[in-house]
């Protein structure tokens, strides 16, 4: 419920986000779990469930067995720790702090602990109810700080577990857990499904920051996956709808399509300047019809491609964000235009358009997935991922949803050969006279970058165009200049001066 209320915080001055509070009021949320085990002493030997933190890297896949310490001071966690790593452990085995609920953000409790040297932490619940997801905190100068840095696991447990475990700690008891993600993804059969709430708006601060910083990072594993027939990849976008007595607002016929069917909020939250919400739902749209289309050809991973270099070359910060740069870009990746102009339809038209309106009951949880209200939203077999959203840690998620033993060999490698730019140049500049090319091969994927060649240094966008420039360019193809060779010498119009 946090995650609903932070986001219509920030758009509560539109008209049609009323239809997200109700959304959000009757919404189906759930809680992902991981189990704790208590090994030590015998008398508390158990089995019990905790809610999985939203932030931090959640050991997917694997487990961690570890020592309890209660701080004697501090216990809320919510300042930093005296001395010098006292969570450190000086024993084979890590310490997990154990820290009770409230008076500051989960996240800041975390790092604290992190910064103390606990290797995992877990909060009490001060209340007796069923367990809640431990959500990051609204975007702000202090928790970007160290959101993005935060690398231990945590997890709520209930308030008469968690005394229990105190209590133990009290009569100076050694306490030792297994704290265990291996079933917190399930694993149904030998391919794993999973999907990406996302957003094409750049202009959304550090959320959408974070969005495309994954999606550049993991393509090249993304593509990988999906290639190999391991995985099935599927992209969203969450949309509104505009409620019909506002149908015809100024504010519904700038930030709506389809006659205020499918609507997103406006880029720069002004109406008077800039790009409206219309144009993001556009693209969503597109971005939407890249992918179906791209599958149709059995060319799905290309969605990956298109959205990464959608975002650099078209970007609302440059004021690139077109129609006409949505189709270069299309065009430099040998998709179909047409066939995708023909998926979007006519944004004008007062009709449902198929695509967008199974976007909006893809929102809607079904089975163990709750509502997608927030983005990012990674959900992976149907469960929703916990965590950040970073390219290891996302890998490791994805890969605890194979079957043990049928792991393809991506989940045991960290070094990665993409190889896409031995498919179509990977839509990057080439000059197959001077046999130089743009597209270099990483494990994030392809990128094009003009090269530096022989001691010749290109330059240009890396996509449509390179030049050679500085004192070796008229060793490339004369530079384009004139040329001319008669009698044995040659004559050229080509100076490095």
């Amino acid at each position: 419920m946090f995650g609903c209320m932070a986001f219509t915080r920030k758009s509560v001055y539109l008209l049609w986000m009323l239809t997200l509070l109700v959304s959000c009021a009757v919404g189906r949320f759930v809680v992902e779990k991981s189990s704790i085990s208590v090994l030590s002493p015998l008398s508390l030997k158990s089995k019990h469930d905790s809610a999985i933190g939203n932030f931090g890297v959640p050991d997917y896949g694997g487990f961690l067995v570890g020592t309890v310490v209660y701080p004697e001071k501090g216990a809320h966690g919510c300042r930093p720790f005296d001395g010098d790593k006292p969570f450190r452990s000086k024993s084979p085995l890590p310490n997990i702090v154990l820290l009770d609920r409230g008076e500051c953000y989960f996240a800041l409790k975390a790092w604290n602990a992190q910064q103390a040297g606990a290797a995992a932490m877990i909060v009490v619940d001060s209340i007796d109810e069923p367990l809640i997801t431990m959500d990051s905190p609204e975007a702000n100068n202090i928790a970007d700080n160290y959101l993005e840095k935060l690398g231990i696991p945590s997890a709520l447990i209930e308030k008469s577990f968690g005394e229990r475990l105190k209590q133990e700690l009290k009569k100076k008891e050694d306490v030792m857990i297994k704290l265990d993600w291996r079933e917190s993804v399930p694993h149904p059969d030998q391919r794993v499904e999973y999907e990406l709430w996302t957003n094409s708006n750049d202009e959304c601060g550090v959320r959408c920051d974070e969005q495309m910083d994954y999606v550049k990072s993991f393509k090249g594993h993304a593509q990988i996956l999906e290639k190999g027939g391991y995985t099935m990849f599927t992209p969203h976008y969450i949309t509104w709808f505009c409620p019909q007595a506002f149908a015809l607002s100024n504010q519904c016929k700038s930030q709506c399509i389809y006659h205020g069917r499918y609507c997103a909020p406006d880029p720069e939250h002004n109406f008077n300047k800039g790009y409206e919400g219309k144009d993001v739902v556009f693209e969503n749209l597109r971005q939407l019809c890249v992918h179906r289309v791209a599958n149709d050809n059995r060319r799905s991973w290309v969605w990956w491609d298109y959205v990464t270099d959608f975002h650099i070359r078209c970007s609302m910060k440059n004021k690139r964000y077109s129609k006409e740069c949505a189709e270069e870009v299309m065009k430099s990746l040998h998709l179909p235009v047409d066939k995708i102009k023909d998926c979007m339809g006519d944004p004008e038209a007062d009709v449902d358009n198929e695509v967008l309106k199974m976007e909006q009951e893809a929102q809607i949880g079904r089975g163990s997935r709750g509502d997608v209200t927030i983005l990012p939203t990674l959900v992976i077999n149907n469960v929703q991922y916990r965590g950040r959203l970073e390219r290891t840690a996302v890998l490791k998620a994805i890969c605890s949803g194979f079957k043990e033993t049928t792991e393809p060999a991506i989940c045991l490698h960290s070094d990665l050969e993409t190889n896409e730019c031995l498919e179509r140049n990977g839509g990057c500049w080439q000059d197959k006279q001077s046999n130089r090319t743009a597209c270099k091969d990483t494990f994030r994927g392809r990128v094009c970058e003009c090269p530096f060649v022989d001691g010749i240094q290109y330059r240009g966008d890396g996509y449509t165009s390179c030049e050679s420039v500085g004192p070796g360019r008229c060793m490339v193809n004369n530079g384009g200049c004139w040329s001319e060779t008669r009698n044995g010498l040659t004559f050229s119009a080509c100076s490095v001066l």
